[in-house]
């Protein structure tokens, strides 16, 4: 591996990494406030709101496989032209099915940049440098977001405006990924690249799932409950507030970006815990603390507490910035690493999926405060599997690394 091989220093992700990055997640954050509230502006229930958004998680198996055959750097600039694409259409879209159509479209760009994106980085970062390396990624996630998240502040009441100015940083991302990013394709193995060439991509696949069912079965589902409740709080807080507390779509917005704030300042603690002291020391703490505030929030009728509930949340999602891509990072084998991450990511994006179907699904049969407290209990479940299944992947401090 890359990482291993030679000196490493974190500026040479700047440019390639750290800057697109930033400037994805502003667009992200310019629609997230308000993405659920858009969705149900075409007359739909919570639940038919939460599917037309999940659609989007989808295209992970076939953007590991196209990874594996034209390398990183197209992946990059494939995937965040089809999504500036996608968010035009989504901005544009006058029914549900081009709102399903554009959102599966985006996914497929998602998942093209988001995978080619994390293979990148975990050729690059030496394992004893993930930590930070990855932590600071995840703090540069959550400034953009919170940037986005004021700006959108003072964009109106206007729901379509903010996926054009999402589309606006994909197409510069693609710009900087055309000239910025190395491609890394022939070292690193994949899925075409193994004894049998006339093996079809999915029986590979099923291999190396077989493989790996073990650490997929117990960390795999840990992060499977993480994504949950890390989507479910990206769209369930706006329709709480909205709801439930009732907040008008400016207080709406003001209570999101306070929370990214104070998220977006815990990460260079996130990131020297990992390094320094495992993996474990900043998840267990910071995920217990997130389902907290999770909990918190189900008890708030006014705008202050809610807010509390929601910095809670925030502190507790900062602590961990970029662990559960570290902890993919440090278990992807060698040989097989986009192929690995392709599933790591499938199992984030199953977590993807099913944060809005808690939502949407059991705020339709009972309440969203129904929603909020099984949330609460899955992050719960979370810790409980990262305490006594999952293995600590930090050099000096392993039980059981694949490296």
């Amino acid at each position: 591996m890359a990482a291993d091989n030679h000196p490493f220093s974190r500026q040479t992700l700047i440019l390639p990494v750290y800057l697109p990055t930033f400037l994805l997640s502003f667009g992200q954050g310019v629609v997230n406030p308000t993405l659920s509230l858009y969705v149900k502006s075409f007359d739909l229930s919570y639940a038919m709101t939460m599917f037309v958004i999940a659609t989007a998680v989808f295209g992970n198996v076939p953007a590991g496989i196209l990874l594996a055959k034209i390398g990183q750097k197209r992946a990059m600039i494939i995937g965040t032209a089809i999504l500036a694409l996608s968010r035009i259409g989504v901005g544009l879209a006058v029914n549900v099915i081009q709102l399903v159509t554009f959102q599966l479209i985006g996914g497929i760009g998602v998942a093209l940049w988001s995978l080619s994106r994390h293979a990148y980085m975990t050729q690059m970062i030496p394992i004893t440098e993930r930590g930070r390396s990855l932590a600071i990624f995840g703090g540069i996630n959550r400034i953009a977001s919170f940037s986005g998240q004021l700006v959108v502040i003072f964009l109106g009441q206007s729901l379509r405006l903010p996926f054009f100015i999402y589309a606006g940083s994909a197409i510069i991302t693609s710009g900087l990924c055309i000239f910025f990013v190395r491609d890394h394709r022939v070292a690193i193995a994949d899925l075409s690249n193994t004894e049998d060439p006339q093996m079809s991509a999915l029986k590979k696949l099923l291999n190396l799932l077989q493989e790996n069912y073990k650490i997929l079965a117990t960390a795999g589902l840990a992060q499977v409950c993480i994504q949950t409740i890390r989507r479910g709080r990206t769209l369930m807080v706006p329709l709480f507030a909205s709801s439930v507390v009732g907040l008008s779509s400016k207080q709406v917005r003001q209570v999101v970006a306070i929370s990214s704030a104070v998220d977006m300042l815990i990460f260079p603690l996130a990131g020297s815990l990992m390094d320094t002291y495992g993996r474990k020391s900043a998840m267990i703490p910071g995920f217990t603390i997130f389902a907290t505030g999770i909990l918190m929030m189900a008890q708030t009728n006014n705008f202050l507490p809610l807010l509390f509930a929601t910095v809670v949340m925030g502190v507790g999602n900062g602590l961990c910035s970029g662990s559960m891509m570290t902890l993919g990072s440090d278990l992807a084998p060698r040989n097989n690493i986009s192929s690995f991450l392709s599933l790591w990511r499938i199992t984030g994006d199953i977590g993807g999926n099913a944060g809005p179907f808690v939502v949407g699904g059991i705020a339709d049969i009972w309440e969203l405060k129904t929603s909020v407290v099984v949330l609460s209990g899955i992050g719960y479940l979370a810790v409980v599997i990262f305490w006594g299944l999952v293995p600590e992947t930090l050099p000096g401090r392993i039980v059981n690394s694949r490296d």
